[in-house]
């Protein structure tokens, strides 16, 4: 132990000599020089192919002073370092250990932090320089303004859709999914039965894809001439079709939080003589839902994202608002518009999603 203990003493020590400082010190700079350099010329090209005049002119000379600007913003954290460099080789000639620690430690942040900001430039850098590609071909077929101002509108109009069928599809879901956990768990051996079909049922949808499943729904329920479902709109078969699926995830997810919740708690309601179903609605599934709000807001957002599969039945969504304008302009800036559409709303999902995890780990961390 006490070898071990030097060994890793020695190993911190020499972490803060001035030659590995020296070393990172060097590294930081020449990540930092070629990135600016890699810019500068991504910057130079960008610029060379922009028009001589008109909005693009205007457009990409901006953007290419802007990546030049922010990739300046680098030698920020390398000025740092050096300044904090200087503040080392001061308290090491005055003796000062504690200093020379405190120092060494704010030196290695700033050091990483110029790379780590290095990488992060050059992979948005790489980006842009895919867009050019090809005299920007590519920026043209996914990113042309005129395209996404001639679709936007109509595109936009038509993702109503998309978020009606999610919402009702959410409201069934939940319910379903509830119900479908209940019986999956039906104690004893009068509940076998239906706990069984339960776990046929989830099983089926959950190893069936979404989009096989919506197929079948939207043309396979008109062909059969089923009384009432036959006489569904397509709407209605993807608020369905999407139901019956994501409610076996959903079951699941509640299946775990239902038996995350301790067996003490059901003894004890149990033995103040309530029955199943009692101890199940006042005792155990009120705190299972509290437990797994996040996972279910993670599967809700896969199904705000499945809503767009609904277009194989005919449903005028986003999606296929989007396809009708990219076969008459051969162009995909319109199912562009579609995509970020769908990060305008899942991406405020999912920080939810991250803030209430975090808010639950706070109170994990006080409790204990």
């Amino acid at each position: 132990m006490t070898a071990l203990t030097n060994r890793l003493t020695t190993r911190h020590a020499a972490s803060q000599t001035p030659r590995s400082l020296a070393h990172l010190l060097l590294a930081a700079s020449m990540t930092v020089a070629g990135t600016f350099a890699f810019v500068v010329w991504v910057a130079r090209s960008l610029w060379r192919i922009a028009p001589t005049s008109g909005p693009w002119h205007i457009a990409l000379t901006t953007v290419a002073i802007c990546s030049v600007l922010a990739a300046l913003t680098l030698f920020i954290p390398l000025g740092n370092a050096l300044r904090i460099r200087t503040k080392i080789s001061r308290a090491q000639a005055a003796g000062d250990i504690t200093g020379v620690r405190k120092y060494a430690s704010r030196f290695r942040t700033a050091a990483w932090l110029a790379v780590v900001s290095s990488f992060a430039t050059i992979c948005i850098t790489l980006f842009v320089l895919f867009l050019m590609a090809n005299n920007h071909a590519v920026q043209q077929t996914f990113f042309n303004p005129a395209m996404i101002g001639r679709s936007w509108l109509n595109v936009t109009k038509a993702f109503g859709e998309n978020v009606m069928i999610a919402l009702l599809s959410e409201i069934i879901v939940l319910v379903l999914g509830l119900l479908l956990a209940l019986v999956r768990l039906a104690p004893g051996k009068v509940g076998r039965p239906i706990s069984l079909v339960a776990t046929a049922y989830i099983d089926i949808f959950r190893a069936v894809p979404a989009i096989i499943v919506i197929y079948l729904v939207g043309f396979g329920l008109p062909l059969a001439h089923i009384p009432l479902l036959s006489a569904l709109g397509p709407m209605e078969f993807a608020i369905l079709a999407l139901s019956l699926t994501y409610s076996a995830y959903v079951a699941e997810v509640y299946r775990a939080g239902i038996q995350s919740v301790h067996y003490s708690q059901v003894a004890a309601a149990r033995s103040l003589g309530f029955s199943h179903l009692a101890t199940m609605r006042y005792v155990v599934v009120p705190q299972a839902v509290r437990r797994v709000i996040p996972p279910l807001l993670n599967d809700f957002i896969g199904l705000q994202k499945d809503t767009a599969l609904v277009m194989v039945i005919g449903t005028v969504d986003a999606f296929n608002q989007a396809k009708i304008y990219a076969s008459n302009y051969f162009n995909l800036s319109s199912v562009t518009v579609v995509a970020i559409l769908f990060i305008i709303v899942t991406i405020p999902q999912t920080r939810f999603v991250d803030h209430l995890i975090d808010r639950d780990q706070r109170k994990l961390r006080g409790g204990s």
